[in-house]
């Protein structure tokens, strides 16, 4: 009778062992192709600069470009795997879940101004963001937390100042506008958003029986930094490359027109990829377009650059990021041109 119960246990084990899903630990191949062409571009940058085809000015203004990017996201997106790493060793896991606001409605726009207290780029957004979802906080918060914080917090917004003096609108503006844009994005998530989009997460979140937490962490930075550092190699070299080939001259033939010039700055500050504490200085420097045209390149740079897709992509699964990406886009340039019309 015993040896009966035992069977009827075992089976009842594999039963529902069976029945939950398994994710497999399997890389896409899409990482592999990111990894390599990562590795191609760092070799190109680190070639010595006697090698004769390295002479012509074209590729010497590419490496330049590409290793400007690099070098300058690089400090951020070790502060974000720092702090995404410190998130899942040392925070509790039921912490974000109790501060935030039970309904996922109000929580996207206080994650959304939340944004304000991490002084980071768009490349440490990415890999908190994602610490959030494996903490439990609902996507649609974390996603605005990932759009809001690089372009509201309080190192970019001195920036905006000090590139623009005497001039606080372009301040509010962008303040305002940075947050419609998070809080729409979140919004829209939970009205059209599907978890089906979000790659599963290879780790989980919360601290391991066996593990100490300073490991936990160190294994943490590890994997979130060489995972994201190859897809932001290759958004730089993607940058780099339209730096190189498209003229100048093209940015005189569309700021005659506001509405071209609108879509123009903001289809270039995707490409461009530029840092949002350095942006404000190159938003001002662009100053044959207008306030509006300068505010939408500065509303949709800190979300939607190639740099950005890459590490969203990489971090999140490609079905989210090109929907996600195109549909922020839509909503910053949006934003950008009534806030602008209205306060600039």
């Amino acid at each position: 009778m015993q040896k009966s119960d035992e069977l009827v246990d075992r089976a009842a084990g594999v039963a529902v062992a069976s029945a939950v899903p398994t994710v497999p630990l399997r890389r896409p191949r899409w990482l592999f192709t990111a990894v390599f062409a990562s590795a191609v571009g760092v070799t190109l940058l680190l070639l010595p600069a006697g090698t004769v085809w390295l002479n012509d000015p074209a590729v010497q203004a590419w490496r330049t470009v590409c290793l400007a990017i690099t070098v300058q996201a690089l400090p951020f997106l070790l502060l974000g795997t720092a702090l995404s790493g410190a998130i899942n060793a040392f925070v509790p896991a039921d912490l974000f879940t109790r501060v935030l606001p039970k309904r996922p409605a109000v929580a996207v726009p206080v994650a959304g101004a939340a944004g304000v207290v991490l002084p980071g780029c768009e490349c440490a957004s990415v890999p908190v963001a994602n610490s959030l979802i494996r903490r439990g906080v609902t996507p649609a918060a974390a996603f605005a937390f990932l759009l809001s914080a690089p372009a509201v917090n309080p190192v970019v917004l001195t920036a905006t100042a000090v590139a623009f003096p005497g001039n606080p609108a372009m301040v509010v503006a962008r303040l305002l506008a940075s947050l419609a844009t998070a809080a729409v994005m979140g919004w829209l998530w939970l009205w059209r958003g599907r978890e089906e989009w979000l790659r599963p997460g290879a780790r989980h979140a919360g601290h391991h029986v066996g593990h100490s937490r300073w490991r936990e962490f160190l294994q943490g930075c590890r994997h979130d930094f060489l995972h994201a550092g190859g897809f932001l190699v290759l958004g730089a070299m993607a940058a780099a490359t339209f730096n190189v080939m498209v003229p100048r001259s093209v940015l005189d033939t569309f700021s005659a027109s506001p509405w071209l010039s609108v879509l123009f700055l903001a289809g270039l500050a995707v490409i461009l990829a530029v840092c949002s504490e350095a942006d404000a200085f190159v938003a001002a420097s662009l100053t044959g377009f207008s306030p509006t045209a300068r505010l939408a390149f500065l509303v949709v740079g800190p979300m939607v650059d190639l740099k950005l897709i890459a590490l969203q992509a990489g971090t999140f699964g490609r079905a989210f990021a090109w929907r996600f990406s195109t549909a922020t886009t839509v909503v910053a340039i949006a934003t950008s041109a009534l806030i602008g019309g209205a306060l600039l």
